[in-house]
């Protein structure tokens, strides 16, 4: 064997960016608006997570709305979604016909001050994030409202010097962080630590979440 450098126990994302989102994250943005001044009607009332100043979240129904805009952008998520999951594990098109999805979906918004705490999705394979809306970024606070990934090999950077203080991508240490687009769908194994850095814009910041499990009907 010639001299290789592999990318052993490598994490899978997918990204992928809504093509008409400058005509469909408006009216997402106000449908969610809407059901959020609703208060307790459209609130998750059982949080997985201690709930934290600034941010709302709905109960995890949110692709069973019959509203256009929703059934919009829930197919054009599980086209990307299914589109992952045939690559990553070989499914041919037959395959994937009898391929079940499960779900929970849910929206975020979030204000001045904001932030969700670094978790993961137990009982779920794949989770995904949507965003309508990621809100201004003060000039002076780059990391407002990024989503950011914890490298998952704990241990990397317990020891640290010239040998191994700058490895590229994907060996890195540390995090990786999302700074969102409108319109863009962030893909992730559901096991993977991830957290919402709080938000420090005047507005408000909207993402859609969820989480997927899976079955295969019999041949």
């Amino acid at each position: 064997m010639s001299f290789e450098i592999s990318p052993v126990f490598s994490v899978p994302f997918a990204q992928d960016m809504l093509p008409d989102a400058a005509a469909l994250n408006p009216q997402l943005r106000a449908l969610i608006l809407a059901r959020e001044s609703e208060g307790a009607r459209y609130a998750n009332p059982n949080p997985s997570l201690q709930q934290q100043p600034g941010v709302f979240e709905s109960d995890f129904n949110l692709f069973a709305w019959p509203d256009a805009c929703i059934q919009q952008l829930r197919q054009f998520c599980w086209t990307a979604l299914g589109r992952t999951i045939a690559d990553l594990n070989g499914y041919s098109a037959e395959e994937m016909k009898r391929l079940q999805i499960f779900s929970h979906t849910w929206f975020h918004v979030t204000r001045k001050g904001g932030f969700t705490i670094n978790h993961t999705h137990p009982m779920a394979s794949w989770s995904g994030v949507y965003c309508v809306d990621p809100g201004t970024t003060p000039a002076d606070r780059p990391d407002s409202g990024v989503l950011r990934f914890h490298n998952p090999h704990h241990y990397s950077n317990y020891f640290l010097d010239a040998g191994n203080a700058r490895l590229r991508a994907p060996y890195h240490h540390g995090t990786w962080n999302v700074r969102f687009q409108a319109g863009q769908l962030v893909l992730f194994p559901s096991w993977l630590q991830h957290e919402v850095m709080p938000f420090f814009g005047d507005d408000e910041r909207i993402t859609i979440a969820f989480n997927c499990w899976f079955g295969m009907k019999n041949g």
